[in-house]
């Protein structure tokens, strides 16, 4: 590692209990604004066991109850001047692994095709979270995300 390098680390520390604070509390105000939606749910911790710092809060699109894709709320909210991105491509899906043995069942597939990350970083406002949330509803309650695809 090089000295810069170690040195942003070093200078992140001081922050790093603050940003997880404060994406635990973006995860819950999504949580929050987007209980009643239909066909959203939340990426959680398994048990009591865990305490997620929720670096990235995800959720899972069923298209059937929500009446979008993932692919469409992407680009209704690429529209909208919202990033957001697909969960990971699965390893076994990219060109570099084409030809070696794949051993699942495909959860990981249907986690991609209707997974999507949120806006999550920690310099986020209410105000932000609450923009993102009403592109969401749009969706649904108006239909908007078919117009986009």
């Amino acid at each position: 590692m090089s000295n810069i390098c170690a040195g942003i680390g070093r200078g992140q520390m001081f922050v790093l209990k603050d940003h997880i604070q404060r994406r635990r509390e973006i995860n819950q105000l999504y949580r929050k604004l987007m209980k009643t939606l239909p066909g959203i749910t939340f990426h959680t911790n398994p048990n009591d066991d865990f305490n997620s710092n929720y670096w990235l809060t995800c959720i899972i699109i069923d298209p059937q109850e929500a009446g979008f894709t993932r692919e469409e709320l992407r680009l209704k909210m690429e529209e909208e001047n919202i990033e957001t991105r697909p969960l990971w491509k699965p390893m076994h899906l990219q060109p570099v692994f084409a030809d070696c043995p794949y051993y699942g069942d495909n959860t990981e597939g249907q986690l991609f095709e209707n997974g999507l990350c949120l806006p999550s970083g920690p310099t986020l406002t209410d105000g932000d979270i609450e923009r993102v949330v009403n592109v969401i509803k749009k969706c649904i309650i108006k239909n908007e995300c078919k117009k986009s695809a």
